[in-house]
């Protein structure tokens, strides 16, 4: 199923509405970023850091189960990375797949948008290590990372083959 060009997020909309409307957006960039990619082109990396387009969607997967999941939810969820290795979920498997990769941040999301629609209100707030955190902070900051990763994606998609645009 190929990811459709979201709206543009709206301008007089409630706030509630504009945050999940960027964040919905950038999502959808993520996707179409690897959409169509074959095995080489998903794990090429051309940086020094080893970044590749199946790595940031992996890791914006288990950004989202983390913020959404188990920090605001508190919800017993599991994750690659360790102490030892607190960057595996930037790795991508031999298995991995574009498709597999697609599927797994789509049923992130998808649990994403559950536990926001579940909250009625966006100061609710968990405690943090430095304070409380609001549901708005972390939507602010989700759509900050998510963001920031559709850029990097959009770098190496191009250096990957040429494809350009959102």
């Amino acid at each position: 199923m190929s990811e459709p060009t979201p709206k543009d997020p709206g301008q007089a909309v409630p706030e509630r509405e504009m945050l999940l409307e960027f964040l919905d957006f950038f999502r959808s960039v993520m996707i179409r970023k690897i959409e169509g990619l074959d095995h080489d082109g998903l794990r090429m990396s051309p940086v020094g850091s080893g970044t590749c387009l199946g790595g940031l969607l992996k890791h914006l997967a288990y950004v989202e189960r983390w913020w959404f999941q188990a920090f605001f939810a508190s919800r017993e969820v599991d994750f690659p990375w360790t102490e030892e290795d607190p960057d595996a979920d930037f790795r991508v498997s031999e298995d991995d797949t574009a498709e597999s990769l697609i599927a797994l941040y789509r049923r992130e999301c998808d649990v994403s948008r559950e536990v926001v629609g579940e909250t009625a209100d966006l100061d609710v707030s968990v405690p943090g290590r430095r304070g409380d955190v609001t549901l708005r902070w972390i939507l602010i900051h989700m759509v900050e990372e998510t963001a920031r990763h559709a850029g990097h994606a959009d770098l190496i998609r191009e250096m990957v083959d040429g494809s350009v645009g959102d």
